[in-house]
């Protein structure tokens, strides 16, 4: 009897340990990371996915807002997670920017890219009933007395600080006067509010303030007019200035993530991303769409690094 009882538990024992090493990834919840606050276009969109893969993975994905230092905050927390898959993140386009900036070391190459979803163009906006009915009338204020202008619209750094400090200099304005905050979200509140006088964010952050008539778009940082709003002239035709400039968000993990695990969630990433249901809740918040998904994601990371350096360098944003 004790012979038979020793065969049963063993027999447990080895069974058990056969499953826990067929078990699949996920096994359990997985924690999303967004390096900025709620209410924005990476928190808007890092839900979207989310939504969506938790559905195609089988567990829970629950997001949480880390922000400070310009992002650098989040981003740091999910390149220090283990890398399990367990502890993903939003990269977003301030990681081709720290290390110019020197406000962190932290660089792609610190991460394990699984995809980018999203890019769009950064967007000059104005209260209706503020000083600047016109870009006309924006540009002439600005090569008169840029320091005088009020800009913000996310962190000193980020890439719409890098969009407005640019437009000033091709301008030959005197000094680009930005206000600071940590994200698009109160940015936009100081706008509304009348405590700054231009927003620089990505055009679907300040869609919901548009439609209620609040604020509008003078023109728009891409090379093409936006189908969403095919009146609102790109920077080029509203100034002669061409320098356009995209704000891109991707998923990512901290580097070393195990092969498989990375192929399970690129592959979902993909599915979801070329999913119509990601196409319709995306186009209804007017968020752009594009996939690169592993390799041609790094590879994408890596042309962002150069062409944001080359751009700060211009600025006069690099730190030795």
């Amino acid at each position: 009897m004790n012979i038979l009882k020793t065969l049963l538990a063993t027999t447990v024992v080895v069974v058990g340990g056969i499953s826990a090493a067929c078990a699949e990834y996920p096994e359990r919840p997985i924690t999303l990371i967004v390096p900025w606050g709620a209410g924005g276009g990476t928190d808007a969109t890092g839900r979207i996915l989310a939504t969506l893969m938790e559905e195609e993975l089988g567990q829970p994905i629950n997001v949480v807002n880390r922000t400070g230092g310009g992002s650098v905050i989040g981003h740091k927390a999910i390149a220090d997670a283990d890398p399990d898959g367990y502890t993903l993140g939003i990269i977003t386009t301030e990681l081709s920017m720290f290390h110019w900036l020197g406000t962190s070391d932290l660089t792609y190459k610190d991460f394990t890219p699984l995809g980018l979803y999203n890019a769009d163009p950064s967007a000059v906006v104005v209260r209706t009933d503020g000083p600047f009915d016109s870009m006309d009338a924006l540009t002439a204020a600005i090569e008169e007395n840029a320091a005088a202008i009020r800009a913000g619209g996310a962190n000193q750094g980020g890439v719409n600080h890098l969009a407005y400090v640019t437009l000033v200099n091709e301008l030959d304005g005197d000094r680009a006067f930005w206000v600071p905050t940590e994200g698009a979200a109160p940015g936009l509140q100081l706008l509304a509010s009348g405590a700054i006088d231009v927003g620089v964010v990505q055009l679907p952050e300040a869609q919901g303030l548009i439609d209620a008539g609040e604020l509008k778009a003078l023109t728009i940082l891409g090379t093409e007019r936006d189908p969403a709003h095919p009146n609102l002239p790109t920077i080029k035709e509203s100034t002669g200035i061409d320098f356009p400039i995209n704000g891109w968000r991707g998923l990512g993990g901290p580097s070393d993530l195990p092969g498989d695990v990375s192929a399970t969630l690129i592959e979902v990433m993909a599915d979801v991303v070329s999913s119509p249901a990601f196409a319709d809740l995306m186009a209804k918040r007017s968020y752009g769409v594009v996939w690169e998904g592993g390799d041609a994601f790094v590879d994408y990371l890596a042309q962002r690094d150069e062409a944001f350096g080359k751009a700060m360098n211009a600025a006069g944003l690099v730190k030795d």
